[in-house]
């Protein structure tokens, strides 16, 4: 019987743990091989003999949920602990992070889904504090420059008149002619708005001429169309004078040119002011142009425009990426919404036809019926189209409860997604933009106390003592005496000798 205790006893292996101790079977720790805690032996740098453990460094409750592992063969997640502490830690003892079990798994994969988008927020640049002048050299590509302190004049006002102009939060110049911007993209939009108004307009007039008998003529003023006021004129080349400068400022000290101009909010802005000067051309050049209403419907695009306020407003750009990011649910939203609108649409159609008899029928033909179709099931419901047969009136009650419930599907993911972006955004404001350097520990573990090479002694005998009364025939019992002694419990130092 002592025998096989003893065998036990030596089949025993301790782990101090961050602190905590854990005691398991070597047996155990063989049960997934080729695994740190798998290959323990007396001559790694981490054994103590003294206490005859091995100490690690490393986070307590996350081991015990790897030696829980080792036991029963499922790996699971510790709700109080980060994600990616949590793959650092299966990383250190040679795990795969893939065995969670399926339970804990959306739990674990959670901080993934964090990750991605504080990637996408770095991307969206929406930090309003300054970057120092390390970041500012870096971004531009003159860091060599600057720590040779050889930076000429306009490598010095470049980063400047950059921030004035793209940075509306960097200073209070910044917040001005981010106001002016503003102000410039307000008065344009409105002036092309308002500019439609007949109220805005002024006709144009033409003298006709007319033969009214021989030799007698007579002449008339006829009203050929109108045009808009000539102060919405001075109004468009004042902001696209200020348009036109500011695109040239920008892209004159953009940090990367090649990225300025694929840059969709720039590439916007390029064209509408552009195509501003082909209508002041055209008007000069080439006033007796056919189709030129034709031209005059691509100035929409001014309209645009309205995508540089991305520029000054974060909650703007956290909005479009809500979108980018739910691209799968719009898409599959449409995708029910059309095939709804295909069924609905024909079963109308033959509905209104077939079953019933209808002088008054609306739906002429499916393409008729299709138009119907997306009113219903958006919940519009113009009413222009309406079923009159029974029938009819089933399959457009069954239309618009499919519309509610196809349009309904998507909401929520699209709550969500901006609810992340949202909170991630706060978060980020609110987190500390320097954090305190810590350097890298030197050695395995804690420096060991040196103490006298008395206590040193007395700590190698007191071992010795233990290790005979392990091997005695008459061992002791109980839990004070069940590990390697009074040596544990009482918590001796972990003793060097000193030389």
């Amino acid at each position: 019987m002592f025998p096989v205790m003893a065998t036990e006893a030596e089949n025993r292996v301790i782990l101090n743990i961050g602190g905590t101790r854990h005691e398991t079977y070597k047996a155990t720790l063989k049960k997934i091989p080729a695994t740190r805690l798998s290959r323990l032996t007396e001559a790694l740098a981490n054994y103590d003999p003294v206490l005859n453990e091995y100490f690690f460094d490393r986070h307590p409750d996350v081991c015990a949920q790897i030696l829980n592992y080792y036991r029963t063969g499922k790996l699971h997640y510790p709700t109080d602990v980060c994600g990616p502490l949590f793959e650092e830690e299966l990383e250190f003892w040679g795990l795969d992070s893939n065995q969670v079990e399926p339970c804990c798994w959306m739990t674990y994969t959670q901080h993934r889904n964090t990750q991605e988008t504080l990637t996408v927020l770095d991307q969206l640049d929406l930090d309003t504090d300054k970057p120092s002048d390390e970041e500012v050299a870096r971004r531009f590509g003159f860091e060599d420059e600057y720590f040779n302190g050889t930076l000429s004049p306009w490598q010095l006002l470049k980063p400047r008149i950059w921030s004035l102009f793209d940075e509306p939060f960097s200073s209070l110049a910044a917040k001005v002619i981010s106001i002016i911007s503003l102000f410039f993209i307000c008065v344009s939009i409105m002036s092309f708005c308002f500019k439609t108004h007949p109220d805005m307009r002024v006709p144009v007039i033409r003298n006709v001429t007319a033969y009214v008998s021989h030799n007698v003529t007579t002449w008339t003023l006829d009203k050929v169309s109108t045009e808009p006021h000539v102060a919405f004129f001075y109004i468009e080349c004042i902001c696209n004078a200020w348009f036109t400068f500011e695109i040239l400022i920008r892209f004159t000290v953009a940090p990367n040119k090649l990225v300025f101009l694929r840059t969709a909010v720039n590439i916007i802005d390029a064209v509408a002011t552009l195509s501003f000067y082909i209508d002041l051309l055209l008007k000069y050049c080439g006033p007796t142009i056919e189709n030129a209403d034709i031209l005059e419907f691509f100035s929409i695009i001014r309209i645009m425009r309205l995508f540089k306020l991305t520029r000054h407003s974060p909650g703007l750009k956290i909005l479009i990426q809500t979108f980018k990011a739910s691209v799968k649910e719009l898409s599959l939203l449409v995708f029910f919404l059309i095939l709804g609108v295909v069924i609905f649409a024909s079963l109308l159609y033959y509905a209104e036809r077939s079953f019933q008899r209808n002088p008054d029928n609306d739906i002429a033909s499916i393409p008729e019926g299709l138009w119907w179709a997306v009113v219903t099931m958006t919940t519009v419901g113009y009413g222009e189209i309406t079923p009159k047969t029974y029938m009819g009136m089933v399959v457009g009650s069954f239309c618009a409860l499919a519309g509610v419930v196809t349009l309904a599907l998507p909401a929520p993911v699209i709550v969500t997604n901006f609810s992340r972006f949202y909170t991630h955004t706060q978060a980020r404001s609110k987190l500390p933009k320097r954090r305190r350097r810590i350097n890298p520990a030197e050695g395995l573990g804690a420096p060991r106390t040196k103490v006298p090479q008395g206590l040193a002694a007395r700590a190698h005998q007191h071992k010795a003592i233990t290790s005979d009364h392990d091997h005695s025939p008459h061992p002791p019992t109980g839990p004070h005496h069940r590990r390697t002694g009074a040596i544990k419990h009482h918590g001796l130092p972990d003793v060097v000798p000193v030389q």
